[in-house]
C-alpha cells in the first residue's frame, strides 16, 4: 500500500510515490495506491499530463500502469474538499474512505509507505 499526499506542490515526493508503486506493479507485487491531499487531482482525466518533473518518468505512464495492474483509490474527504465525484474520475479509480484505508493497511503481510 502506497499513500501519496503530494502533488505538484512537492513534485519529487509525488514522482517517487508513483515510481515506486509502478515498479512494484511491474515486479508482480499487489499494489494499492491511495491519492490523498494534493495528489487527489491526479484522479481526474488529463491532470497527470500536466505534471512535469525533469528526469522523471511521465506521470500518465506510471498512472496507466497502476490502473492496469494495481488498485488506485481517491480519498473520500480529499475528493469532497475538491468537489470531485465518482463521475469525474478516470475509469478504474475508486473513491473510498478511512475505513477502507485502515482495512487495507492492517491486512496480513501489508507494507504501507507514505509519500
Amino acid at each position: 500500500m502506497i499513500k501519496v499526499t503530494a502533488g505538484a506542490d512537492a513534485p519529487e515526493r509525488c514522482s517517487q510515490a508513483f515510481t515506486v508503486a509502478a515498479v512494484a506493479v511491474a515486479s508482480g507485487v499487489e499494489v494499492s495506491l491511495w491519492l490523498t491531499g494534493e495528489s487527489a487531482w491526479f484522479a481526474l482525466p488529463g491532470r497527470a499530463a500536466e505534471f512535469e518533473l525533469p528526469h522523471a518518468a511521465a506521470l500518465p505512464d506510471l498512472l496507466d500502469s497502476l490502473l492496469a495492474g494495481g488498485r488506485v483509490t481517491l480519498c473520500t474527504q480529499c475528493a469532497a474538499r475538491r468537489d470531485i465525484t465518482e463521475k469525474d474520475v478516470i475509469d478504474g479509480v475508486r473513491i473510498a474512505g478511512a475505513q477502507v484505508f485502515v482495512q487495507e493497511a492492517l491486512g496480513d503481510e501489508t507494507q504501507a509507505l507514505v509519500y
